[in-house]
């Protein structure tokens, strides 16, 4: 087998979601992560609930008023720079969702043998910041239908996915969806392959934040990697 093939079967090896039994193991102990977000000063990570617990999916309580969702698309140092920046995000955070692996490492998940995707938690106050427009950057920041792979970043860790803690967003979030395609068709696109659903029921249904140099990694470096293979596409407005 000549390099190339050896590299591509590689790639396509990282292109299977893992078995839940057949998941690496992880630790259960997190990751520590900063104690504020570099760019937005507010913390990465929500109040402890009353039996001392990161609830839900360990990201805390951030109280009333505020509203989270976890968006995967592609590597995650550059698409959680693109939502720091929107006017109404309160935080942002990388991490690691859908997947087994308990509090995997980064080199764990480049593995594909977690199930983990690379994942960014935004935290938003819906009053400045509505959920369509979130959904509207999500869909036109990255390309929705490229399977497991985000332009040459190849593997289950980069898949496209929006994670929901509300049934009405998971469902606002598949008719964005529905709607973006025929706009995807016409220019000669695939339909939209993002993972859907509440985060509860997506593997083991936890967000695990990454490691301390991955938050906010194009703030203290600005020249680091960004990858947007995005279509170029307008996003339709809602009926």
């Amino acid at each position: 087998m000549s390099l190339f093939d050896r590299i591509m079967a590689a790639a396509d090896v990282k292109r299977v979601m893992v078995a839940p039994g057949e998941a690496l193991p992880g630790r259960s102990t997190p990751m520590p992560i900063p104690v504020e977000h570099r760019v937005l000063h507010r913390p990465l990570r929500g109040e402890i609930d009353g039996s001392g617990q990161f609830t839900p999916a360990g990201i805390g309580q951030w109280g009333d008023g505020l509203r989270a969702v976890v968006l995967a698309g592609g590597c995650f140092w550059g698409f959680e720079e693109i939502f720091w920046q929107l006017p109404g995000v309160f935080t942002t955070a990388v991490g690691y969702a859908g997947g087994y692996t308990p509090n995997p490492t980064y080199e764990e998940v480049c593995t594909a043998r977690t199930g983990h995707t690379e994942s960014v938690l935004v935290v938003y106050d819906p009053d400045v910041l509505t959920f369509e427009r979130l959904l509207e950057v999500f869909y036109t920041a990255h390309d929705p239908t490229q399977e497991m792979r985000q332009g040459n970043d190849i593997g289950t860790q980069y898949r496209s996915a929006v994670f929901t803690f509300d049934e009405a967003e998971a469902d606002q979030a598949a008719e964005a969806a529905r709607r973006f395609e025929p706009v995807l068709a016409e220019a000669g696109y695939g339909p939209v392959t993002s993972e859907i659903s509440l985060l509860s029921e997506a593997g083991d249904g936890q967000f695990y934040y990454a490691e301390d140099y991955h938050q906010q990694y194009l703030f203290t470096n600005p020249n680091g990697y960004r990858c947007h293979a995005t279509t170029g596409l307008k996003f339709p407005a809602a009926g």
